[in-house]
């Protein structure tokens, strides 16, 4: 059975679709997938599904809700309504860790930590690009989602931010600065006010030997910093934009046995 919550909610089994299609119960089955393979209370539930002010029959329509995402389960190829577990007022979903596309990419990333900290930067960026590829989108797409989820897709979305950032680096440490401008150029587009990718854009820039284009990166983002923000860049950034001017041997290429 394959399960995801990295872009639109899947759930399938056979190639059968066993997402519920109204709106709450599909709301409940992403909250507890969400929270999987930890066992959620009935009360965190509704507060997912109605917030502060949840009807008098929420625990009774709550129950409903669960039946309706068993029933889902029991597709027309398979039953997997075992995979739903009712544990003290709680309930709990039993995924796979390989089927389940959060928990591969939890696994890869920290796969690719691990390498790149023992200075492996080939296997880490190899790690961080398939931990990527579990990305469908954003997640949760196609679900409403209430107070207690939306915590947990930023944290989320800033994971998956994190991890293409250490991506890039551990392709920067490969000497591949030239690919990487038009990705990162593209990025600092997209974000104008975060300095890490800023920071790699130029040096990817100074690397490919387009130093003057490196110091107007940082340029730009010290007007988007101070029109959005009212602040200056970070003393690291002012540090690289002097490296740059000075045209320090420290920002120079690894040398890199292919």
């Amino acid at each position: 059975m394959k399960s995801g919550v990295l872009g639109p909610l899947l759930l399938s089994g056979s190639d059968a679709n066993l997402v519920p299609s109204a709106p709450k119960p599909r709301q409940l089955l992403a909250f507890l997938m969400l929270n999987a393979p930890r066992m959620v209370r009935a009360g965190d539930c509704i507060t997912e599904l109605w917030g502060s002010t949840p009807p008098k029959s929420a625990m009774s329509t709550l129950q409903t809700y669960v039946l309706h995402i068993r029933q889902a389960l029991r597709g027309p190829r398979g039953d997997h309504s075992r995979l739903l577990l009712t544990r003290n007022q709680g309930y709990q979903l039993a995924l796979e860790t390989t089927d389940f596309d959060r928990f591969r990419f939890t696994d890869l990333t920290r796969r690719g930590r691990l390498s790149a900290a023992a200075g492996d930067h080939r296997t880490a960026s190899e790690m961080f690009t398939l931990a990527l590829a579990q990305w469908r989108g954003t997640a949760l797409s196609d679900v409403r989602t209430g107070p207690l989820s939306s915590p947990h897709l930023a944290e989320l979305a800033e994971t998956r931010q994190g991890v293409l950032e250490q991506r890039i680096e551990a392709d920067l440490a490969l000497g591949k600065h030239r690919e990487l401008v038009d990705e990162l150029s593209d990025l600092t587009a997209r974000h104008p006010t975060h300095e890490n990718v800023h920071a790699q854009l130029m040096v990817a820039l100074y690397r490919s030997g387009d130093r003057k284009r490196a110091g107007d990166v940082f340029h730009g983002l010290r007007r988007a910093l101070g029109d959005t923000l009212g602040i200056e860049p970070v003393p690291r950034m002012r540090r690289l934009y002097q490296a740059v001017l000075a045209g320090s041997s420290a920002l120079d290429a690894p040398v890199v046995h292919r």
